[in-house]
Order: structure tokens, then sequence, then C-alpha cells
């Protein structure tokens, strides 16, 4: 066993103490780290996430800040964050982030493997030149291909000269630091055969997202206020962006008009929030909420009787949305839209968890709802399932503990 303490740095645009998504994991995961002996240093920006705007307890401090938590040294930067949610706004802010990120590496002594977490591939450039400068491995995590995310979902389908340039030269930048890098993981097998057709990248590494079987329990919730035990409820709850099929959900509603027992609950915030209240006001049925603290989350996951989670059916697996382990960990059917070739689809199939739906159809969607509004017994098996699924293949447990060993390795 080593006696001197390993040395990590991670590079990531999401921090504590946002706690939904990326941040939520880099925090458990850089705490796991602590608890293994090693010394961790996160370098990253000013929280944000989901309110696109700086939280409250951070707006007055300096644009460089450092500070101690949980045992992890973080260093931070104050970044541009746009008011309105653009895909302009979105490069200036990974620009600016970019900027400071850049600043920071420069106040790492020592590092013996840095690893840059990436929604933004820009990010992984300050990574390799830490890991060059201080002779350290270089990983790379890719919770998300951000890039092509843009283009599949219209942001950028601009098909003029200069955005096929542009186009390109990112493709290529992006295929230059995968094949850089030591190690290259990422959270599904679909996105790991994406970093297959971009880069030569031999030494690839599953390391999904996870969920804990404490934290996310059925057997331990009370029944959250946002929810009517009354009602049979659908519940949505998470970041309120562009990547899901908000109109979709409208003619759902539509269908759902004649439907007294049935309520629509939305709890969340993001970019498109306003515009999908704006859309959906005319339904009584359907209630918005603020987000919610992680440690109410469970109440609230295990109060509703089915999830849903539309998703733009041209999309595929440039994601595997985090927010499907919290679904079927509560022990409750989920109802999901996507593209046919998805691997969530497979998950939904394999784990028999509730029902995955490609073909657009609203109609198939809506008797879905009705047969399990129908039936406690089918909710009930079918939330077992899922239950059941996520824990054997994505508890927090095996996948730290096979990640800690991946690192041992890489480092011995």
């Amino acid at each position: 066993k080593m006696s001197e303490k390993r040395h990590i740095t991670i590079i990531t645009a999401n921090y504590y103490p946002e706690d939904t998504a990326i941040g939520l994991y880099t925090n458990q995961f850089s705490r796991f780290l602590v608890e293994k002996n090693m010394a961790v240093t996160v370098i990253t920006g000013f929280p944000c996430y989901p309110q696109w705007a700086i939280y409250e307890d951070y707006k007055a401090l300096p644009n460089f800040v450092a500070e101690e938590v949980n045992g992890v040294k973080i260093i931070r930067y104050k970044q541009y964050v746009p008011e309105e949610v653009t895909f302009k706004g979105r490069v200036k802010m990974m620009l600016s982030l970019f900027y400071g990120t850049f600043r920071n590496i420069t106040k790492i002594p020592q590092t013996d493997l840095v690893i840059s977490i990436i929604p933004y591939t820009l990010s992984a450039l300050p990574a390799f030149f830490l890991a060059k400068r201080k002779k350290a491995k270089l990983w790379i995590h890719i919770q998300d291909f951000e890039f092509d995310l843009a283009l599949d979902s219209d942001v950028l389908n601009k098909e003029n000269f200069f955005f096929k340039i542009l186009k390109k030269s990112i493709f290529s930048f992006e295929s230059y630091l995968l094949n850089k890098a030591n190690i290259v993981s990422s959270i599904s097998f679909r996105m790991l055969e994406k970093v297959q057709q971009k880069s030569k990248q031999k030494n690839n590494y599953y390391f999904p997202n996870w969920v804990s079987s404490e934290n996310i329990n059925p057997n331990k919730f009370t029944q959250h206020p946002y929810i009517d035990k009354n009602k049979f409820t659908l519940l949505y709850s998470g970041n309120i962006g562009e990547k899901q099929d908000w109109a979709f959900l409208k003619e759902l509603c539509q269908m759902l008009v004649e439907k007294k027992s049935i309520e629509v609950v939305i709890v969340g915030s993001g970019s498109y929030k306003n515009k999908l209240y704006h859309d959906l006001k005319a339904f009584p049925f359907v209630k918005f909420f603020e987000p919610i603290p992680y440690e109410e989350l469970n109440n609230l996951l295990c109060s509703a009787n089915v999830h849903f989670l539309f998703q733009k059916t041209k999309v595929v697996d440039t994601i595997m949305p985090s927010k499907i382990l919290g679904m079927m960990a509560s022990e409750k059917p989920s109802i999901i839209t996507g593209n046919e070739a998805s691997e969530v689809g497979r998950i939904m199939e394999k784990s028999e968890g509730g029902s995955y739906f490609y073909k657009n159809s609203v109609l198939e969607v809506f008797l879905e709802i009705e047969k399990l509004s129908n039936n406690t017994d089918l909710c009930e098996t079918t939330g077992i399932n899922a239950r059941k699924f996520i824990l054997t293949n994505f508890s927090e447990e095996k996948i730290l503990n096979d990640l800690y060993s991946k690192i041992e390795k890489e480092l011995s």
C-alpha cells in the first residue's frame, strides 16, 4: 500500500453546494476519495445551477476564492452567468469559466491525477496542461457531449459555411484531447461507443452515475406537501431545459383534461421554465413548484404515483439522464419517451420498471397512464422491479468502490 497520500485534482463546472446532477455526483465522489485517504482539490466556478444565477451566499465574494468543505479543498472563480440562457450566453459562460480555470490551475502545487468532468469539452484543455506540467495522469470523464447535444437539439442548426468550419474544428479539437488522455470514462455504454468513434482511445472506463439506496428509500418517506395524496400524480422533478420534449407534455395535458383524478406536478427550475409555465397555465391540474433541497428528494419522489420524462426523440444518447436513477429507486413506475436507439430504452426493457416510447405517440402514453391509474397492483409490481434493477446495477457503494480500484491501478 502507498504510504504517501495521492493528490487528485478535479476540474468541474458544477460542485457543492449545488445538489443536483453533476454538482451532486462530483461532491459525493470527492468526499468518497477523501474517506479513502486521498488529498482532493476541486477547481470549479461559483454555484449557479439550476437557477442560472450565482447563489446568494456567494454573490458578495471576490472573483477568486478558496474554501474547504468536508475535507475537500475548493478553488473557485466567479464565472459569467447569462440572464437569458441562449447559445451565445452559454458560450460566454464556458469561456469565462475556461479563463478562471486556467488561472486556478497555477495554484496546484502537486497532483498525481487530474480528472476533468465534462459537459464542456473546453475544460479538458486546462486539465491537459496541468497534467503535463505536473507529470500527472489525465482522466477525462464525460457526463454529457455538449457539442453533440447543441447540434442535435437545434441550438446550432445553421448550415452555413462558417458553422461547418466551426463544427469541424470543434470536433477535431475534441478528438485531440480524448487521444491525449490516459483514461476516458463516461456514464453510459452508448457514450463510450461515441468516444470510440471520436478518438483512438483504448483505455475506456464505464463510470455510470449512481444512487444511494439509503438516500432514496421508499421505506422511509413522509408524504411531500407538493403532492396531493388523493390524486393520481404524474411527477417531473429536475432541470426544465431544452433537452426535454415539452410540446409532447402539452399535447398530453390536452388529453388529460377529462381525467379529474389525475394531477401533473413539475418541480424544478431551468432555462425553459417560464415558457413552459406560460404554455401550461391553462391547465388547472398542472402544478409548478420551486426546486427542493436534496434532503427532501426522497419524500418527493416516493410520494408520486408515476414519474415521467419526455425527451426529444431525435436526440440519441449523447446523454444518460441521471434523474432516472432516483425515479426508479423510489419504487414507482416511470414513463419515458426518447430515441429508439437509446440506452434508457434498454434499461426500461430489462428492468420492467416502466415504459419507454419512441414513436412520439401521445395517445400511447395517455393509454399507459390510464392503465396504471386503474391498476394499483401493476404500479406496485413495476415499481418493485425498478428499484431492484437500479440497486443491483447502480448502487453508490459498488460504483465508487470499483472506481477506487481503477484509480489505484492507474496510479500504481
